[in-house]
Formats: C-alpha cells, structure tokens, sequence
C-alpha cells in the first residue's frame, strides 16, 4: 500500500468537510493548516441562524440563471473559504496553507478549475496565508502562491479569476 501524499490527505480531509455544505449549485470545503496542524475547517452554507438553501429547496442564482462566479450578492452562502477564516486567528494563520475542494452539488464531480472568488481572494491575502492548494482531480491539484495575486490585482483589471 501506498502512503497518501500530504497535499491530497489535506485535499481528502477539505473534501469531507465540503460534505456538510448546503448549496444547491456548488459546495466547497476548506481547511487551512500550519506546520502540519489543521487551523480550522469551513464550508459553504448560510450564515448562522438562517435558512439554507437546501432546506429551502430554493436558489436565487438558479433560478435567475446567473453564471458561475457572477452575482454573488444574491447568494445565502458564505463561502468555505470565508467561513475557515473567521474560524481562526490571524496569527494562527499567517504562513499557513489553505485547501480547498469544491463539488458540483446536482452531479457530484469535482469543479473543473475551481478557484476563489475575487472576495475571497482578498480575505486570503489579508488572513496572512502563503498558499492555496486547490484540488483537480482525486489527485491532482494546484499550488497557487497568494503572493501571486497580490501581484496580479485582479481587482485593477477587472478580471475575477473565473
């Protein structure tokens, strides 16, 4: 038996997490680790105290056929990304590695080149984490520096990354 590779046991464990997600479009999970230690976990989902999408059985986005990575303002999820962050100390995270898996919640494949959103983007620089490992296939991934999207300011050329 072959041992697992750290970026896709921390991949695996992200992939678990995104299991408690209650989107109706895509569900995500997150977790951010540091010298080999898992911060926190996140996952898609309405705040706290609201309804879910999937006890609604209603999403805004699909009913008004808005693309992926558009209008995110009429969503009632925070995203995982969002959600692991506020779940930790910045001086916990400073250094460390967020992983992120993201599901297509009707099919059940992974999103094909997932990525942050430009919001979550801007809470990662500012969390302090060094990299951002996104998962391509069952194992396969990105290693994505987020000194990188400080440089590329996507919010200076009007590109979200999407």
């Amino acid at each position: 038996m072959q041992r697992r590779d750290k970026h896709n046991y921390y991949l695996d464990i992200a992939e678990t997490v995104l299991e408690r997600g209650t989107c109706l479009r895509r569900n995500y999970g997150a977790i951010i680790v540091k010298n080999d230690e898992i911060i926190s976990t996140g996952y898609t989902g309405s705040p706290r105290g609201r309804k879910n999408c999937s006890d609604l059985r209603f999403c805004m986005r699909d009913h008004l056929n808005v693309p992926r990575g558009e209008r995110y303002e009429l969503c009632r999820s925070v995203h995982s990304e969002a959600n692991c962050i506020i779940s930790a100390s910045r001086r916990d995270m400073i250094g460390g590695t967020l992983y992120l898996v993201g599901k297509d919640a009707k099919t059940g494949e992974l999103v094909s080149n997932a990525s942050s959103c430009a919001m979550c983007k801007r809470m990662i620089i500012n969390a302090g984490l060094e990299k951002v490992v996104i998962r391509d296939t069952k194992d396969e991934y990105r290693i994505i520096e987020v000194q990188h999207w400080v440089e590329q300011d996507d919010s200076l050329t009007g590109q979200n990354g999407y």
